[in-house]
Parts: structure tokens; sequence; C-alpha cells
């Protein structure tokens, strides 16, 4: 069983996901229901609970806040949220869960299951203090991603990131220490994840950083040369908007 505290301000919402839990996740047992930071901070540390459903947005304080005044914890978190574009985009950064108000059910299950597979991960902490550093510099530009492989989830900053190249289901990232890492998520989640950090996709395998561009050479569609040395193919449809971009550097 997944021994889980609810932190939600408004009883209708405690009540209707409480009933879904009941409902949809058979695992999960509900030990604690709180209505703000404060009263949260109380419950949580006495219950140590496996899962935390958060609400982000509270009369006293907002969920990030409640996770500063833990600290380390080993415990998974869900965060629940009405459409909040700069703290779903740290969340997503972060690798952690989300759910929107209102909750669909198979969306509650599928965050419910990945908490149960991850229960005895303390990997959590990482992710949370990526979290709340990229709302603390700037939530609508984080500073850094947490990628997961399949030996852990790595904290990287945004700015070493050269390239990305697609490997099937898969995506492998080039960084400027030499280092590269096979993360379990398709080209395409990265595509739109990054594209506000000077990422392009000038062909259909391969993601680059605008920053880390050496050269363009002109020939045919064109190749870009990256400053670790390799080389990214341009296809032809894209050949004058890569051209557009790097101008605009």
């Amino acid at each position: 069983m997944l021994r889980a505290v609810i932190v939600e301000d408004e009883k209708k919402s405690q009540d209707a996901l409480m009933a879904m839990l009941r409902r949809y996740c058979e695992q999960v047992d509900v030990i604690g229901v709180a209505d703000g930071v404060e009263s949260g901070l109380k419950m949580i540390t006495k219950l140590q609970p496996d899962v935390l459903f958060l609400d982000i947005q509270m009369p006293d304080g907002s969920g990030f806040k409640l996770l500063e005044l833990l600290g380390e914890h080993p415990f998974q978190i869900i965060f629940i949220t009405a459409f909040d574009q700069y703290a779903i985009r740290a969340i997503r950064y972060s690798a952690l869960d989300y759910l929107l108000k209102p909750i669909i059910p198979e969306e509650l299950v599928k965050a419910v299951e990945k908490a149960e597979a991850n229960k005895m991960s303390r990997q959590v902490n990482e992710n949370v203090r990526a979290l709340l550093e990229n709302m603390k510099n700037a939530p609508d530009q984080p500073e850094t991603i947490v990628l997961s492989t399949t030996e852990k989830l790595h904290v990287v900053k945004i700015e070493t990131i050269i390239r990305c190249e697609s490997d099937n289901y898969y995506t492998r990232f080039f960084f400027t220490n030499g280092k590269t890492l096979l993360v379990s998520k398709t080209l395409k989640e990265f595509e739109e994840l990054l594209k506000d950090h000077h990422f392009i996709r000038p062909h259909k395998s391969h993601l680059i950083n605008l920053r880390h561009i050496r050269s363009f050479y002109r020939q045919e569609s064109g190749q870009i040369l990256m400053t670790d040395g390799s080389p990214v193919p341009v296809s032809r449809r894209k050949r004058e908007f890569v051209i557009r971009m790097i101008s605009h550097l």
C-alpha cells in the first residue's frame, strides 16, 4: 500500500481526489488531509507518507514553499494544479509528476503507478532541488533539466547541452564535457521542452543548441559543425529556416 497525504485547500477538490483514489487506485491509503502550508508541514512531518498529493496555490503559500520547509524527504510527489504555465514548465523540467484540474482518472492512475514504482527511490530530492532552483531563478526559463537514464536521473545545466540525437524511442545527449547520456524519451518531447532555450531541429534526427554552432556549410541542403566538432545534417526543407536562425544569433 501507498500511504498518502493530500495537501489541498479546497474541500471540494479534496473530496473529489479522495473519491477518485478509492475508485481507481486501491493501492493508495489516504492517511491525512491538510488545507495549507502550515497544516501540511505538521501533518507530513508527523505521518511520513509514501506519496504526497500537493496543490501548488494555497492561501498561506505555495506548494513549492512547503517543499522548501520540508527539506530532504523520502516520499514521492504528485502536484495538483489548475493551469499555471510557469509552474508546470518548471515541474516538467524537473521530471516530477503533475495532474491538471479537473483530474482525469487515467492520468491519476499513471501518476500513482509511477509513484509506486519509485517508492524506494531517494532521487526525488535531486528532482525537488532542481525544481526549487528553477522556480527561484526564473520559472519561465529554467536553467536545469532532469534527464532519466536506465541507471538514474541526472540534473544537468541546459547550457551544457551541445546537441541531441534520436535513437529510436530514446534520445542521446551530447555535452560540453564530452560525455553523453541515452535518455528514455523521444526527440520530439525534448524539442518541445527546449524550444525556448535556443534549440532548433535542423533534421528529423537532430536537435541542436544554436549557441554551440561553430559553422554552417552551404553546399546542397547544408551541414552544421558544432563546437565539439560533430557534423549535423540539415534537411532541404529546413535549410532556409536554419540560415535565418543562425543569422539572428
